[in-house]
């Protein structure tokens, strides 16, 4: 059976639950305010440029000083991230648009207190999971991420921005108690996995061969965003809230074959559905029937990545190896490529060829598979046959009952 063959190496919901908890609430708190965030600025566009760029600044920089610290004693530093977001998510609702001075100094230390745990957050899943089930319970993870995001974005929708911050600090104040509890229930130790260098992961043919394409889709995705903005105007809003309830229900989809089929499998056919979608947007760019196909194509594309790329490849990648540094080099081309939009924006003027960006987007995204079918399989081909046997005697057992 399909769930028996799903949970068959299932993790005791105890033991899974504080990661859940952590990576959940974390990530659906990292995309909502950097959502209110944008919006919440005010400012001239050379300002705004600033202030964003320091907030895109202050992820990278504590990123990497998170995996230096959140290593050891990873339970303790997490929870004081969390408190620390509640603190600073607070702080943003009653000062951001007071002044630049005043905007550009908090999104500085808001980045600091999104990026700095944010390694350690997915290398604890990644930790809580292994390599036979991790994009099954990946997929679970970022399914329950899109249902709050669509909760809290209907909860606020009749808000400011302000009180939209202050339900979100709120939202991180729950996401602490709930890994607190959950966590401190599961002993702790304060082992270290080996810890090899920057240079070492980047020298690896595996690593290069994952990451380039994901640098890729990371810039091309977020420069085509005002394109598409421009395209279909306030519709793209909502398509974009569209796409995370399609992508969530497609995260299980996604993760549920990269634990049958493989990871290299699905994040191809993501590529190929968003080489198919940006063709299809530079032949037909202005018909509606475009923005229903593009949203449909998006969104089971992001799905599949979600489970894949943001929850397991790198954990499969680091093996018995500690995983921060591999998290945070998965996730950081993502995070900083969202500042692109705001670059790119100001060069779309009326006269942009938005046809020949789609066709360009298309050959890039169709490019970005080469390295991946050369790249290994992180799931072993031992645990491959074994599904593929078990699926094979399953159908000949319905054959023999059928003509019994």
């Amino acid at each position: 059976m399909l769930h028996s063959r799903v949970f068959e190496k299932r993790i005791p919901l105890r033991k899974f639950a504080p990661a859940l908890f952590l990576v959940s609430s974390s990530i659906v708190w990292y995309v909502l305010t950097n959502y209110f965030l944008t919006k919440s600025l005010p400012l001239a566009q050379n300002e705004y440029l600033l202030v964003l760029g320091a907030y895109y600044a202050g992820i990278a920089v504590a990123a990497f000083v998170g995996t230096m610290v959140f290593r050891r004693s990873r339970v303790k530093w997490l929870s004081l991230w969390m408190l620390f977001g509640v603190a600073m998510t607070a702080l943003l609702s009653v000062s951001l648009g007071s002044n630049f001075s005043i905007d550009l100094s908090v999104s500085l230390v808001f980045g600091i207190s999104t990026g700095v745990g944010l390694p350690s957050c997915l290398a604890y899943f990644g930790d809580a999971t292994s390599v036979e089930n991790r994009g099954t319970y990946g997929g679970f993870t970022w399914g329950t991420i899109g249902l709050f995001v669509l909760a809290l974005l209907a909860l606020t929708s009749n808000l400011t921005n302000a009180q939209s911050l202050g339900v979100l600090a709120i939202w991180r104040l729950f996401g602490f108690m709930a890994f607190y509890l959950a966590s401190r229930k599961e002993l702790q130790t304060d082992s270290t996995p080996h810890t090899q260098s920057y240079k070492s992961i980047l020298e690896r043919r595996d690593m290069i061969l994952y990451l380039l394409p994901w640098v890729l889709f990371s810039l091309v995705n977020f420069a085509e965003a005002p394109i598409l903005q421009k395209s279909f105007g306030n519709a793209a809003n909502l398509s974009s809230i569209v796409e995370v309830a399609i992508s969530g229900a497609f995260a299980l989809v996604g993760g549920f074959l990269a634990d049958t089929v493989g990871r290299k499998r699905v994040a191809i056919m993501g590529f190929i559905l968003l080489g198919l979608e940006y063709a299809f947007l530079s032949l037909f760019s202005t018909t509606q029937a475009t923005l229903y196909v593009y949203t449909l194509f998006d969104g089971v594309a992001w799905g599949m990545f979600a489970a894949v790329f943001f929850m397991t490849m790198w954990g499969d990648l680091a093996q018995d190896n500690q995983k921060e540094r591999y998290y945070l080099l998965g996730g950081l081309p993502y995070l900083l490529a969202s500042f692109l939009s705001a670059l790119v924006k100001p060069f779309i003027g009326a006269n942009f060829q938005t046809s020949a960006a789609f066709s360009l987007a298309s050959f890039f995204l169709f490019l970005a598979m080469l390295p991946l079918i050369y790249a290994p399989e992180t799931l072993s081909e031992k645990r491959i046959k074994e599904m593929e046997l078990k699926t094979y005697l399953e159908k000949a057992k319905k054959v023999k009952e059928k003509y019994a």
